[in-house]
């Protein structure tokens, strides 16, 4: 084997991974480096005879996590997500038990707490500045919520469970994206794709080709809606893509019930009623109960915008002849109708207007300049985990460097489904480290030569997920442990929420908005078409969003013993269940699935959103409160976006992050922008 890259630091502008050199065969030499080196430091803090002081303890333990495991744990993973095969996946299935069994060697050390917890006890004293007492409150937090102060026994089945954890929620991921590429369409009558775009016909015919079919295959995505129900004329291909996409996560049953009973278990050891208390503890929202209540009020009213909803595309197909009753497969299609006739919006008329290269430059980069002063420029010397990836090299407004952004913006069998933004290296005072970030999408990649013309969904996605990299780009904190996107998960997505509002905004639009082959402007017809439109659906896209807010909830206030059992059929207890959660919270509707059923709910049972995915519509709160505030004070402007990125952008998680809040907005967010912009009122 050559020589392993993890064990150096980076010679590569910025400390990118040196991807060119990295081999399958190093990860795990390196995790293990990584691990013996993280404890030898450990045990340096422990053994030193000083009294704990913040700088031979806090700040000893956060250089201790920046060495090799840090690397390859960031590299590793971000490829894993994006990129992975049967050889990584062996590597995922092997390292994640022993990532867990380190990480507890660590929280569970009890001369380490006592240096902590002694510190803490007498923090007032110590004259931190804010940075620095956040990150003692950080680690303090950690080590109590991991179990630092459990006896003995309970240490052990703490450490058990967690094992026991991190190997399911491997096998759940894995699974996931077989399913997804398993949930494929084969089509073999060309007809049969009536509606589709002349892209999207080529895009499925290549995706057969590539498993050496004949015909056509339409891919699945993570989410339950397939993107391309609105435009398939033939209902019952639409349903067959529709059953193929919901019937998902059978295998997964079984592993997704003992995740919910080992996490409750794992509550009830640490002294919470549920594993929803648990994480509610440590978020901006502070208690699940008041979480409850907010979903279930805003469910009330996404389920009666819904049902209003329903009963006017039953009136197109009954106006039309159709003979049946709206089905949860004929929703999109038909609501893509109402748009039209409403507002004279087609999606697909927009299309050509949409090309990626120049909604990326021209949009993205572009609302970024004007609100912050920022400039790119493409790396094509830097090579990424992946040849479909892309590096830019990143500048502030006086010419400063920032960081590189590494855009990876196609599906492939390899990647898992969804959006994500990833950093490879952690912008950090205290390492001298800028940061460099990766915006993961899954949009259907063109045939060769052709343009990849892409959806207004993708458009969206990209500027969300662009907001996650400028929340790390942008970050100037002291710290790694609450550098960038280091923050409570119910305040992660207000700002990529917040970059969300240029998508539309008159100087961006008319930037990116133009025909791929003349460089026409689109319409402003067609773009007013485009804003009018915005709030149409809301009723749907709430309820299914809700839907599955609540499912979340729902498996994670369960006690241990109140778990279904799977009775030799798991996948039966889980749909059981499901039905039984939705129907009590008064969201179930047969016409509108949860935008993730649990089987395939990759945010909660292998991600870090269990009992957190009410984040995004937590999150909106202050999103929308926000947007008000630009609004009112001249919209896209350097002043307007130094003011947040110098109270918000920039502090990551370094202060509390609903004071950063504060003192951007000079008060609390408010909801009522909210209501009035889902129809909520």
């Amino acid at each position: 084997m050559t020589e392993n890259p993890f064990l150096t630091v980076s010679d590569l502008p910025y400390r990118l991974p040196r991807f060119e050199d990295i081999a399958v065969e190093h990860y795990l030499p390196a995790f293990e480096a990584g691990m013996a080196e993280e404890l030898d430091a450990v045990a340096a803090i422990t053994a030193q005879r000083e009294e704990p002081t913040f700088a031979n303890t806090v700040v000893a333990l956060e250089r201790a996590g920046t060495g090799v495991l840090a690397r390859v744990h960031r590299t590793f993973y971000n490829k894993n997500t994006s990129d992975t095969d049967a050889d990584h996946q062996a590597v995922e299935s092997e390292i994640g038990p022993r990532l867990a069994e380190h990480r507890d060697r660590i929280l569970l050390d009890p001369a380490l707490f006592a240096r902590l917890d002694a510190l803490w006890r007498r923090r007032g004293e110590l004259g931190l500045d804010e940075q620095d007492e956040r990150l003692l409150e950080r680690y303090h937090s950690e080590f109590v919520r991991g179990g630092a102060a459990l006896d003995e026994t309970g240490k052990a089945r703490l450490s058990q469970i967690n094992a026991e954890l991190a190997e399911l929620s491997t096998k759940f991921n894995q699974q996931v994206l077989a399913d997804i590429n398993d949930a494929a369409v084969h089509v073999t009558d060309a007809a049969e794709l009536d509606g589709l775009s002349e892209a999207a016909v080529k895009a499925a015919a290549a995706a057969a080709a590539d498993r050496g079919l004949d015909g056509h295959l339409l891919t699945q995505q993570l989410f339950s809606d397939h993107p391309q129900l609105d435009q398939l004329h033939d209902r019952a291909v639409r349903e067959r893509v529709w059953r193929a996409s919901t019937s998902r996560g059978a295998q997964n049953a079984a592993v997704l019930l003992a995740m919910a009973r080992l996490r409750a278990e794992r509550a009830r050891l640490l002294g919470f009623e549920h594993h929803a208390d648990y994480i509610a503890a440590d978020q901006t929202a502070g208690d699940a109960g008041i979480i409850a209540e907010r979903l279930a009020d805003l469910a009330a009213a996404s389920v009666r915008n819904a049902r209003a909803e329903a009963a006017e595309l039953q009136a197109v197909i009954d106006a039309e002849g159709g003979g049946f009753t709206l089905a949860a497969w004929d929703w999109s299609y038909y609501a893509a109708k109402v748009r039209r006739a409403k507002y004279g919006f087609d999606t697909d008329a927009l299309r050509p207007y949409l090309e990626l290269d120049r909604v990326l430059f021209d949009g993205v980069f572009r609302a970024a300049e004007l609100e912050f002063g920022l400039s790119f420029t493409e790396r094509r010397d830097l090579v990424g985990y992946h040849p479909e990836v892309r590096v830019f090299e990143v500048f502030d407004h006086d010419g400063t460097p920032l960081g590189l952004f590494l855009a990876d913006f196609f599906t492939r069998e390899s990647k898992k489904g969804g959006a994500w933004m990833n950093a490879l290296v952690v912008q950090s005072e205290l390492t001298g480290e800028r940061a460099v970030v990766v915006n993961n999408l899954n949009i259907v990649k063109p045939p060769e030569g052709e343009p990849a013309l892409i959806t207004v969904d993708n458009v969206r996605t990209m500027f969300h997920e662009f907001g996650h990299a400028l929340h790390g780009l942008l970050s100037a904190c002291r710290y790694p442990k609450t550098s960038m996107t280091s923050t409570p998960r119910d305040f992660v997505e207000y700002p990529s929420q917040v970059n969300e509002m240029w998508i539309l905004w008159p100087e961006v639009v008319a930037g990116y908005a133009r025909h791929h082959r003349t460089g026409e402007a689109a319409p402003a017809s067609l773009l007013e078409q485009w804003e009018r439109s915005g709030s149409f659906g809301e009723g749907f896209a709430s309820t299914e969003y809700l839907a599955a807010a609540i499912l979340d909830q729902a498996w994670h206030r369960l006690a241990p013993e109140d778990v279904p059992e799977a009775d030799g059929d798991a996948a039966a207890a889980v749909e059981a269940f499901e039905r039984r959660a939705l129907e009590a919270a008064g969201i179930a509707m047969d016409q509108i699935a949860p935008r993730y059923r649990s089987g395939y709910f990759a945010h909660i049972f292998a991600g870090g959103y269990s009992a957190g995915y009410y984040s995004y519509i937590w999150s909106e709160i202050l999103d929308a409160d926000t947007v008000e505030w630009f609004e009112e004070h001249g919209g896209l402007t350097r002043e307007n976006g130094d003011r947040f990125r110098k109270f918000l952008l920039s502090r990551g998680g370094s202060i509390d992050p609903m004071e950063s809040y504060r003192r951007f907005r000079g008060r609390d967010a408010r909801i009522e922008p909210l209501l009035e912009r889902r129809g909520l009122q």
